[in-house]
């Protein structure tokens, strides 16, 4: 997976690419988790993202618990309608903020 994060003012903007899986997780939450520490909102871009796994959405699911405890706004863009699919069985489309 690549991930392209861009900054504007209070945003951060997480661009995703390739599979969000077990091998690919922990690189996400080593950049998503801390950059809720300075910015108040974060988008993740999921345009060029064609899967998500069980460790794909833990860390999607720790990321919402941090923007809460911060006071942030995480939200998903361009999410495809197999990835959605995922996140209607799982319950995760009413967790997140998809757009």
């Amino acid at each position: 997976m690549n991930i392209n994060m861009t900054l504007t003012g209070e945003k951060s903007t997480f661009a995703l690419a390739g599979r969000l899986d077990t091998t690919t997780a922990p690189s996400l939450q080593e950049l998503l988790i801390p950059e809720f520490d300075t910015a108040k909102n974060i988008e993740l871009d999921f345009t060029e993202l064609v899967y998500v796994s069980s460790a794909g959405l833990r860390v999607l699911l720790m990321g919402e618990k941090a923007a809460k405890a911060k006071g942030a706004s995480m939200t998903l863009t361009g999410v495809s309608e197999e990835i959605m699919e995922v996140f209607e069985m799982t319950g995760f489309a009413d967790m997140l903020t998809i757009v």
